[in-house]
């Protein structure tokens, strides 16, 4: 990006304005940025990247200030008593205000530089909250109403030589009823904040020829080769437009301002988050000498079906968004970052931590933002500012957030990043949902509309059913997400909110809360996060899942379900177990990770073939179409569990569920299941490495002792095949859909088995205290010593009869002996007898998958509904337990001996 480092050197520093002083508030929490600010260096940067001018004069710096009952009487000539530092909000530290006002004045003067004679002058405001009106030397020269989007005013009639005096009236009440906030509250509470009244973003003068450029809408064409571009501003002007590369110029284009412009692009390199490469893009009206420069990405966006699912494209290919629920606030500067290296710092934290998306949740931030995304390589979903969290708003608020959410559009819209349009959040302020998807799509047809982030949850209307995105928000994300349809992709908005609080970084010591419970350590917060992002890769595949949006990379006040604290100062998890987790997501996403000895089934992803899995019966493999409802012997056969390639273990063998030691492989370029004999050739042909599949997703499974031969579904059969080989299966046609597998949570969740329907027992097998039993007592499960000697009430309590599990079938249930239909259940992670609920919930809680324990012959039961946890036995209680959780009972000690269960001949 030379041209835009050059464009920003040229900038004048405007001198004293005003005799005012300027002292920061202390901040509850400095950041490491927060010493850096002082009035000679508030936010230099040129703040405008797609529209840069040579010639600028930032007004950023002490400001004249003083709260005001209206806006009715400018102090046009008069001198106000406070200082306030431009161009943080008034809530700020920063400002040196640090307190709210409905309505205040702002005031300086300036010298507009001799070298602009001639030229017209333009007064530029990043964003203001809410109304402003803006007087020069006495004259009003404009007014705007809208929080979030940037605005102009041509004041060169109302200047004169010498100085020249700027009023800046701002009236924000923080109507939430009204017109948009976001999360800005008069008095923040909860998951409400600090309000950002008044200026919040740069304030700079402009010259520029009385015939100038207003705005450049770049669209890319990929296909096309070529770039889209309408240059705005006068009409009955040409212009001249240059895409440049290294300096270079790549392709150019004239015709009117206001037409499309075909600008070529030849052999394009192509904007992604793995190279977000980014063209230089010069314009200039020949009739009036105007020049701006700007930039853009060469990408394409859309949606399309890929192994039977729906998956939103990047340059044609599907690109799991993984992503962070970033809420754009700071603890000394509120709306606004203390400095630009802040701002950039934000985004290579969490690209660095593995991301490759940020929704920016219900806030619109300065432009400098959106250059950092499209420079470092992260997708953005924006989120549309929200009118207060309740639902109906009047006609007015109604007409207004319409208004800005157009204006938003279209001053973004030419971000390379911005892969995803959100116009509402959980229902906050909603209204006409359908309409106002289709409304934003009519406005930019060339990215994803959601029509509503979070529409399962809150205060959400009636799901529309239009829009490109389901997005639903599950935070601990045990159940399923709603699945994609024909017409829109599946996503998860927002989960996990995982919390830690970290003394000496709280906003308010003591106060914070999360989105569940507070983890103690950081292993403890990172083994979470590990589990819960774990869920995310499973619904990939399983579930159509195309992005997640984690909650959230940094503290917000006393929210602290930060990956970071507030003050960006500590990482609260373990950075490299974050990185290699969500790394992990995106090789499963694009099919080269299976999980190594997880249970996994295989879909195909061949259209209209997408209801069969890949099975054994009979010895041989081949596929079916078998669903949850299937039998146990089918479920079971078309289960594998992923083992370390038996001739490499960087590749993959795969055990059948049901006959342990037996895999498959090659014979004769069949794909059989048979008994690994151990030979080096057996290991050969049982060891497949895993490859993407067609379209970046799904997986395709290489032979390792063929390469070039891949696992291939063909008229029911499988076998092992090369494109246009000799063989009726090695055919070309389908054959990247063919040998394209989706590897999804199995059919079989069980990978240990119990006799349905027979009572047993279950015996401690951790040393020392083999003697004691499972049982319940007073309504609870503990351990006890208990034997055929002991009473007939304690073995009656120590026996359980084996359900088929009341959630899923493929796990089991434990009914009481002595209590005909009461169950173990967990509540509160408490193990525990109660009478069969009719609910979602009690069946859930009720039901365990078995896996194989540590001890031989012995059952680990995983709960369904409490991720990653194991029925435990602590101090003689029983819990579900997640291993170095945050409990007392999720010790690590002895984690393994003490999940696992002996099932023995019933004592009763």
């Amino acid at each position: 990006m030379a041209l835009l480092v050059t464009m920003t050197t040229l900038v004048f520093t405007s001198p004293a304005a005003t005799a005012a002083t300027w002292e920061p508030k202390p901040a509850p929490l400095p950041t490491p940025w927060t010493a850096d600010v002082s009035p000679s260096n508030a936010l230099p940067d040129y703040p405008r990247p797609q529209l840069v001018r040579a010639d600028w004069l930032n007004l950023n710096g002490v400001w004249e200030f003083s709260g005001a009952p209206n806006l009715d009487s400018p102090p046009i000539g008069r001198a106000l008593g406070e200082g306030v530092l431009v161009p943080y909000p008034i809530e700020s530290a920063l400002s040196g205000v640090k307190r709210h006002e409905d309505a205040m004045f702002y005031r300086r003067t300036t010298e507009i530089p001799s070298t602009w004679d001639g030229r017209s002058v333009l007064l530029n405001f990043g964003a203001v909250t809410w109304e402003t009106r803006v007087w020069v030397n006495g004259t009003q020269v404009g007014t705007h109403t809208g929080g979030y989007d940037a605005f102009s005013f041509d004041i060169t009639k109302a200047l004169h030589a010498g100085r020249n005096e700027i009023v800046v009236g701002v009236a924000s009440p923080l109507d939430g009823n009204r017109y948009p906030v976001g999360k800005q509250r008069r008095d923040p509470d909860g998951i409400f904040y600090t309000a950002s009244s008044g200026i919040w973003q740069t304030v700079w003068l402009e010259p520029v020829a009385p015939a100038h450029i207003t705005r450049l809408d770049t669209t890319p064409d990929v296909p096309g080769g070529a770039l889209d571009l309408v240059v705005r501003g006068p009409n009955g002007q040409q212009a001249e437009a240059e895409v440049l590369s290294g300096g270079k110029v790549v392709g150019s284009a004239t015709g009117a301002v206001g037409a499309h412009l075909r600008v070529p692009v030849p052999d394009a390199r192509l904007w992604s988050p793995d190279d977000p490469f980014l063209y230089d893009l010069r314009v200039t009206l020949p009739g009036s000498g105007d020049v701006a420069t700007g930039y853009f990405g060469m990408r394409s966006l859309g949606k399309g079906m890929v192994g039977g699912v729906l998956r939103p494209l990047l340059n044609g290919k599907f690109t799991f968004q993984l992503g962070t629920l970033d809420q754009g606030f700071w603890p000394d500067g509120a709306y606004t970052a203390p400095t630009d290296a802040a701002l950039r710092w934000d985004l290579e934290a969490q690209k660095s931590l593995g991301f490759t998306m940020v929704r920016k949740h219900i806030k619109v931030e300065p432009a400098r933002w959106y250059y950092w995304a499209d420079k470092l390589g992260l997708m953005v979903w924006q989120d549309m500012p929200s009118l207060g969290s309740g639902p109906n708003p009047n006609a007015a608020a109604r007409a207004e957030y319409e208004t800005e959410l157009r204006r938003m559009v279209d001053q973004l819209k030419g971000i390379t990043s911005i892969v995803q349009w959100v116009p509402f959040n959980e229902g906050w302020g909603e209204f006409d949902a359908g309409r106002i998807a289709d409304a934003v799509h009519s406005w930019d047809p060339t990215r994803l509309v959601n029509h509503n982030s979070g529409s399962n949850c809150c205060d959400s209307d009636p799901d529309p059913g239009n829009g490109d995105v389901i997005d639903d928000h599950a935070y601990q994300i045990s159940d399923g997400t709603r699945t994609p349809s024909d017409t829109r992709i599946a996503v998860l908005g927002e989960f996990g909110g995982l919390g830690r609080q970290v003394k000496g970084h709280e906003w308010e010591p003591g106060a914070g809360f999360a989105y569940g419970e507070l983890y103690p350590t950081e292993s403890s917060l990172t083994d979470r996060y590990a589990e819960v992002t774990k869920q995310v890769s499973r619904f990939v595949n399983s579930r159509g899942l195309s992005g997640s949006v984690y909650t959230e990379p940094y503290d917000v006040e006393n929210e602290v379900n930060g990956l970071y604290t507030y003050d960006r100062k500590v990482l609260k998890m373990t950075g490299s177990r974050v990185r290699e987790v969500n790394r992990e997501v995106l090789a499963v996403a694009n099919g080269t990770k299976v999980g190594v000895d997880d249970l996994v089934s295989f879909r195909v992803t061949t259209p209209g073939y997408t209801g069969r899995y890949l099975r054994h019966r009979d010895g041989v493999a081949r596929t079916d179409a078998l669903t949850d409802s299937a039998s146990d012997a089918d479920r079971q056969d078309a289960t594998f569990r992923a083992r370390p390639g038996l001739s490499d273990p960087a590749c993959l063998s795969f055990e059948a569920r049901n006959f342990p030691g037996q895999f498959l492989h090659s014979a004769a370029s069949v794909l059989r299941k048979d008994v690994n004999d151990g030979t080096p050739a057996f290991a050969g042909d049982a060891t497949f490495c895993a490859r993407t599949g067609l379209g970046g997703s799904g997986t395709a499974l290489e032979s390792a002792s063929a390469p070039g031969r891949f696992i291939r579904h063909y008229n029911e059969n499988v076998y092992l095949a090369t494109s246009g080989g000799p063989n009726p299966w090695d055919t070309a046609s389908h054959f990247a859909e063919d040998t394209t597998w989706a590897g999804t949570v199995p059919l079989w969740r069980s990978g240990a088995s119990l006799p349905l329907d027979a009572a047993k027992t279950f015996q401690v097998t951790t040393p020392g205290f083999t003697d004691r039993a499972l049982r319940h007592r007073d309504g609870l499960a503990r351990t006890d010593v208990i034997g055929g000697g002991s009473s007939t009430l304690d073995r009656n309590d120590a026996t359980f009869v084996v359900r088929r599990g009341l959630a899923d079938s493929s796990c089991y249930s434990l009914e009481s002996k002595n209590y005909p239909g009461d169950f173990l259940r967990h509540a509160d992670y408490r193990l525990r007898l109660a009478a069969k609920e009719n609910t979602t919930l009690f069946a859930r809680d009720a039901t365990f998958c078995a896996q194989p324990g540590q001890a031989p012959g012995s059952i680990r039961f995983r709960s369904v509904n409490e991720l990653g946890a194991a029925v435990r036995h602590f101090a003689e209680e029983v819990w579900v337990s997640n291993n170095g959780g945050r409990h007392t009972y999720d010790n690590p000690a002895s984690y393994a001996e003490d999940t696992s269960w002996a099932p023995v001949a019933p004592l009763a």
